[in-house]
């Protein structure tokens, strides 16, 4: 599997490298990112994405020191933009940091392609409104941020989170990809599509 990963800052947000032979993306960039440059150093891969799937601090807390060193584009979701300017968003909530600012462009939605490789960029609103998950078909990989956990779900007491519609995106959007799709989540381990739908608590069969 070309996923390497890296659980990064105080909250340990997995911050991940996609890549193919000498190019790659990186998805949420939760703490200083020296690790994820000196493993494309060695690696010896271009980076040239970074994705962001939702706006919330501890997604974004090495964004600005990435884009420093490696000149990469940032993506951010769209329709997260008025978490932008609240604590949730920036950072100050709980007495955390702020988040160093950033330029970035709007994610594109739908089909598309980062490092050579196809993608569909989903929508899974509920943990923050405009909430995104990176699926790539190629390699039955999906990325679902603070969307899907291994046995959990995201949770939705931040502001504009909606606990129905958390639940809509992943039955509608990630129980329907193929039940071998690995999960990377935004924390904690990975896991596959066909077995969150058999046993997650939250949201599996038994508690239909």
């Amino acid at each position: 599997m070309p996923v390497a990963v890296f659980p990064l800052g105080a909250l340990e947000t997995n911050s991940y490298i996609m890549y193919n032979e000498n190019e790659a993306l990186v998805i949420d960039v939760g703490g200083a990112p020296d690790e994820m440059l000196t493993w494309l150093a060695e690696h010896k891969v271009r980076l040239v994405a970074i994705c962001v799937t939702h706006i919330h601090f501890d997604h974004l807390y090495g964004v600005a020191a990435l884009v420093k060193a490696t000149n990469a584009p940032v993506y951010t979701p769209p329709g997260d933009s008025a978490l932008a300017e609240t604590e949730a968003g920036k950072g100050g909530i709980w007495g955390f940091p702020q988040v160093p600012p950033f330029e970035s462009k709007p994610m594109p939605l739908g089909k598309c392609a980062f490092a050579g490789m196809a993608c569909e960029t989903l929508e899974t609103p509920g943990h923050t409104p405009g909430g995104l998950s990176l699926y790539f078909p190629e390699q039955r990989t999906v990325f679902t941020g603070d969307t899907l956990f291994y046995r959990s779900i995201g949770r939705t007491d931040f502001p504009l989170g909606d606990h129905a519609a958390l639940l809509r995106s992943i039955h509608e959007k990630l129980f329907t990809l193929p039940t071998d799709t690995k999960v990377f989540p935004g924390h904690g381990p990975a896991t596959n599509i066909g077995d969150e739908i058999k046993n997650n608590p939250f949201c599996g069969d038994f508690v239909r």
